[in-house]
């Protein structure tokens, strides 16, 4: 048994000059940590408890001076998915925390854990396979010859096809959030779209962070009105029990009659990052709200994917969900049986 250092942070500062050593891990919910240091996965040196800090916000919902809400890293997904701030501006969020996971996991992850979630998949999880660079970089990726249901099929690399589980993130990512740390070298804000990285030739770095440096809370920008009352957030799984998302789509419009005014569209289940849809967001703005239009986006959207032999249907998976979920968003569709709801 290895030995690990537990400490209990005081505040935001003392978080961070007890995480300057190589080897020290944050903990909140540990929702994530847990799993992979019981798998021999994740092997931290030390624990930082930041569960109670006493830093004002840190665990607090808060409307910020230009409209927007401010999130604190320590908030419960539970709590944040039922803020009325949340829920009436922001209900796409909400869906997908709801999507999520079940109710005893939103009761213990934080927003900031979700955000830090590994990229995964199940070789990563499984030492028993030696051949994960994400793992141990260098030794090889199983999974390209291997089981590839679940993989990515944009953004890959030769060393990498694993996708990021979180439906947060997707729904944040549609959201232009902004996530703010603090590190020893002072506070800075990192735009969702650039915080998790695409794995290149190294997938064992997850995201942009710096050695020390902490999340402490998820800024969202002003929502106007006419985009919260058009939102949704499709899951598609294969169970409908909680389980990761084969594709996801999180979806908003802002409609001028059967015009589409805005368009906000990002895709989960995909790519080792929310991956947002910006080609289809440009075809779509300015144009009716046609099932014709709907489709020649998502194909658009699609055009670059790079599925293998075992993931190849998620590529019309994807087009068909970014169709549904905007009709869906639209009022044209009901929602039915399938994917998620708040």
């Amino acid at each position: 048994m290895e030995a690990i250092a537990y400490e209990r942070a005081a505040n935001v500062a003392d978080a961070v000059r007890s995480a300057q050593t190589a080897g020290v891990a944050f903990i909140g919910g540990g929702t994530n940590l847990l799993d992979l240091m019981k798998g021999g996965v994740a092997r931290p040196v030390k624990l930082v408890d930041i569960t109670h800090l006493s830093d004002d916000g840190l665990d607090a919902v808060r409307t910020r001076p230009d409209g927007g809400i401010r999130i604190g890293a320590l908030v419960r997904n539970s709590d944040a998915a039922d803020h009325p701030l949340v829920r009436e501006r922001y209900p796409l969020l909400t869906q997908a925390l709801v999507a999520g996971a079940s109710a005893q996991l939103r009761n213990m992850a934080t927003v900031g854990g979700n955000l830090m979630q590994r990229t995964r998949c199940p070789y990563f999880y499984d030492a028993a396979f030696a051949a994960c660079n994400k793992r141990t970089p260098g030794s090889g990726c199983a999974a390209q010859d291997g089981y590839q249901r679940m993989h990515a099929i944009l953004g890959a690399s030769a060393q990498c096809i694993a996708v990021n589980p979180s439906d947060m993130s997707v729904a944040l990512a549609a959201l232009d959030a902004t996530i703010e740390v603090v590190g020893p070298a002072g506070a800075r804000r990192i735009p969702i779209g650039e915080f998790h990285r695409l794995p290149g030739d190294r997938p064992d770095v997850d995201t942009v962070l710096q050695p020390g440096e902490l999340i402490t809370s998820v800024d969202l920008p002003p929502w106007s009105t006419s985009l919260a009352e058009h939102t949704y957030y499709l899951k598609i799984r294969d169970r409908a029990s909680y389980a990761f998302a084969l594709v996801s789509v999180a979806a908003a419009l802002q409609m001028q009659g059967e015009k589409i005014a805005g368009v906000r569209l990002a895709l989960g289940g995909v790519a080792h990052k929310p991956w947002r849809a910006a080609i289809a967001e440009g075809l779509l703005t300015g144009q009716p709200l046609t099932d014709a239009k709907l489709r020649e986006a998502a194909a658009a959207q699609l055009r670059d994917a790079r599925p293998l032999p075992g993931n190849r249907f998620k590529v019309l998976l994807a087009e068909r969900a970014i169709v549904r979920a905007l009709n869906i968003a639209a009022g044209r569709e009901s929602i039915g049986v399938t994917g998620a709801t708040a």
